[in-house]
């Protein structure tokens, strides 16, 4: 599979010393957890600590595939928890925000390439008590839940290196989804929208989403957009925004079958800004035509992309 051209370029000499060497984790995510929104609580900072270290543990500390990777082809992460609630004893309410990033060639950018924001993201949780991931297993919530995040990492990252090359850890993603409906407390989070109190924004319909062949122009789309058109852009402009283009037709058929899907809205969260700035130097014709598809599919953002037909 082709891995990170950039890095294989620029640091062959260190990635081929740091093979034979060392097998770094898959992983570079900076963990943060927040208790200042929980009112009339104190929290032991002991909590706190222990809580990020867990999370911080389990995202860069465990290998999660077979592949080697050297320290700089880490893949960049953020996953910050807000915790806004505490309904008894160790037990916690909170939202996290995850977003995941990768260097585009022959630049110092890196590009965010996935954005989601987990409204029920609830987990139980004492000092001092060991806590461990099973993967064929549900052991806790917030195991699972963090290990469903890397698997959602590991996925968009290897698609936008290499075409669909994120296929087996979507299907990793997908069983612990279906572990977790069947075992875990926190059904909001796990079960499709319909069910009571269930979310149409829920990690359930993000890999719902993922694992649907209705979706293959989405995945199909990070390897064009990233591969083919970010890491070319410097060097053939005119060629990168061609694949971005296309990129943005293809889910443009997406959102005809499947209007307001959270993956979309994933999507263009991450990437509103860029295209923007990618197309604003496009022809007249095609910054129209990327203007009403993407008012059509993120119509939130309408008056952010209306500037593309603004453009001087």
């Amino acid at each position: 599979m082709e891995r990170k051209l950039k890095l294989l370029l620029s640091c062959f000499a260190v990635c081929c010393f740091l093979a034979g060497k060392l097998r770094a984790q898959e992983l570079n995510c900076t963990v943060t957890v927040s208790f200042d929104q929980m009112a009339g609580r104190t929290i032991d900072n002991t909590i706190v600590q222990q809580l990020q270290t867990y999370i911080s543990d389990l995202l860069n500390k465990r290998a999660w595939t077979s592949d080697r990777f050297s320290v700089e082809e880490r893949i960049k992460c953020q996953l910050a928890i807000n915790v806004v609630h505490s309904p008894a004893p160790g037990s916690y309410q909170a939202q996290a925000v995850f977003t995941v990033s990768r260097p585009v060639f022959n630049t110092n950018y890196e590009s965010v390439i996935f954005n989601f924001i987990d409204r029920d993201f609830n987990f139980q949780f004492l000092p001092n008590t060991p806590y461990y991931f099973n993967e064929n297993s549900y052991t806790d919530e917030l195991s699972y839940a963090v290990a469903f995040l890397v698997y959602i990492a590991l996925a968009v990252d290897y698609d936008s290196f290499s075409k669909l090359g994120g296929t087996p850890y979507i299907q990793k993603a997908f069983n612990l989804a279906n572990i977790a409906r069947n075992a875990s407390p926190y059904q909001k989070a796990w079960a499709p929208a319909g069910a009571a109190g269930t979310d149409a924004r829920s990690r359930y319909w993000l890999i719902e989403n993922l694992n649907s062949q209705q979706f293959l122009p989405y995945r199909e789309g990070l390897y064009q957009y990233h591969r083919l058109g970010l890491d070319v852009l410097t060097d053939n402009p005119v060629q990168g925004r061609r694949q971005v283009m296309e990129t943005l037709d293809g889910l443009r058929k997406i959102a005809l079958l499947r209007p307001g899907s959270i993956l979309l809205d994933t999507f263009f969260d991450a990437k509103a800004e860029e295209i923007y700035n990618i197309l604003r130097e496009a022809s007249a014709d095609d910054r129209q035509k990327a203007f009403v598809w993407l008012s059509s599919m993120d119509p939130g953002k309408t008056e952010n992309y209306r500037r593309l037909i603004n453009v001087m």
